[in-house]
């Protein structure tokens, strides 16, 4: 009977291990590093083959699941004080539990990179090496790049770099410069838009971002040139990618105009960038079987 509940007590620690590591990494926002990788491989391919290749499913299954328990992780760990007062923290995103296999298994996902490094093309490196950087000073000291204003929206680049390093795998060569241009852009205004329903909490625990140096009707300003900037760099690479990431900067006009609270819409944009990258991904896979 003890060796029963042993095993039962065993069976459950571990079901919550999992499941506090599930939402420490953020399932909804998944697909913010997987999706680019998604969208570079669709536009590098030359052929449908070249869409499954070895390096480009690697490099999605690391951004799927081991690069967000990393990134969320290490923000989490550095964060444990703010967080105590972070509203965003109940229910859909948990605080760091304080446990030091938390910080092992963050760890150990982060040195996942490594083989994926190793595994891919040297053009590919670059990114991969400036992620690593970006997604650890982020949060990390000594840099910790989020409680700077304006750097903590200019590090945010750091989703499109998985996306550009797939591209750079499969094409043999850089993304252009226009596409990554309105890719960071679009990532720059993301970052600020989502800063938002922390502005009080971020100002109550003594952190400056853009969202707090700015205030909220001017971070909605900026967020809505940021995007519109976007949209004007990926006009550059076909008036098309530009049209559709026109409906960002209409977005945030609509929810700074309308009576929606902020953290409500916050919770919107995973639908709405899935829609978007959807989008980009079947346009580049039209392309590459209609010629």
């Amino acid at each position: 009977m003890t060796a029963e509940r042993t095993r039962d007590s065993t069976a459950n620690a571990l079901f919550e291990g999992l499941a506090y590591l599930l939402t420490l990494s953020r399932p909804r926002f998944w697909f913010y590093l997987a999706g680019p990788v998604v969208v570079g491989v669709a536009y590098a391919a030359g052929d449908v083959p070249a869409l499954f290749g070895t390096v480009p499913l690697v490099l999605f299954a690391y951004f799927l699941l081991p690069a967000n328990v990393y990134l969320y992780g290490i923000n989490d760990v550095f964060d444990r004080d703010v967080d105590a007062e972070n509203p965003k923290k109940e229910g859909r995103e948990a605080r760091f539990s304080g446990d030091a296999w938390v910080v092992a298994v963050v760890a150990a996902s982060g040195l996942l990179l490594v083989p994926v490094v190793v595994l891919a093309p040297t053009l590919a490196w670059p990114y991969l090496a400036a992620y690593a950087l970006l997604a650890t000073e982020y949060s990390a000291p000594p840099l910790r790049f989020k409680t700077t204003p304006f750097l903590d929206s200019l590090s945010n680049g750091l989703y499109v770099l998985p996306g550009a390093a797939a591209y750079a795998a499969v094409a043999g060569e850089h993304p252009p410069l226009a596409a990554l241009a309105g890719a960071w852009l679009w990532t720059m205004a993301m970052h600020t838009f989502s800063a938002i329903p922390d502005i009080e909490p971020d100002r109550a625990a003594g952190i400056d971002t853009t969202a707090t140096a700015l205030g909220e009707p001017r971070t909605y300003a900026y967020c809505f040139a940021v995007w519109t900037a976007a949209a004007l760099a990926f006009g550059f690479v076909d008036y098309r990618l530009g049209a559709l990431l026109g409906v960002y900067p209409v977005f945030v006009a609509g929810v700074a105009g309308s009576s929606v609270a902020v953290d409500r819409a916050y919770w919107w944009f995973p639908f709405l960038n899935t829609v978007v990258g959807t989008l980009l991904t079947l346009a580049a896979l039209w392309r590459l079987t209609h010629g």
